[in-house]
């Protein structure tokens, strides 16, 4: 295994959504067979971006859209190239969402931590959804997301996760 680490350098990702720890598609980044992954730290993203929930399969996204919205909370891992790919294929990159390295704020994981006061600034690749419809701005923005949350809107699981692009875009 430390082989390819050494062929292929790890990346740092930065998930915000569904692949954090205890949501519905973290099981890609723990399982070996797509790769390697290691959980390094909370983060939060430097700037602020819109964070909604949309399409009928209720699915978190993350606008590109810098200034509005919030700072992101979510999670950095390092991955292998075989990692980043399974990501890529999961989030349909760089036809759908459209990945790109992003200032996070990062800390060690700590619960109730002020990152800001004790995190640094990394640079972290990042899922966006670069084209989208106008009236996304206009939903729920959020600061985390959990499929559980106070929202009400349970992340819909089903073979073809994708929502639909004539929704969002």
């Amino acid at each position: 295994m430390y082989e390819s680490l050494f062929r292929s350098p790890l990346k740092r990702v930065f998930v915000y959504g569904t692949l954090k720890r205890g949501q519905p598609n973290h099981e890609l980044l723990t399982s070996s067979s797509n790769g390697y992954a290691k959980f390094i730290g909370i983060g939060k993203t430097l700037y602020k971006y819109p964070l909604v929930i949309a399409s009928k399969y209720n699915i978190p996204f993350l606008l590109k859209q810098p200034g509005v919205g919030h700072q992101i909370l979510g999670e950095l891992y390092h991955v292998d190239s075989k990692m980043m790919d399974k990501l890529d294929e999961l989030e349909k990159h760089p036809s759908f969402y459209v990945r790109t390295e992003e200032d996070i704020i990062m800390a060690r994981d700590k619960k109730d931590v002020n990152i800001e006061k004790i995190g640094c600034v990394t640079k972290a690749w990042t899922y966006f959804l670069p084209k989208f419809k106008s009236n996304l701005l206009e939903l729920p923005m959020y600061s985390s997301y959990t499929s559980e949350g106070p929202h009400g809107l349970k992340y819909a699981e089903s073979q073809d996760r994708t929502a639909n692009p004539e929704e969002i875009m």
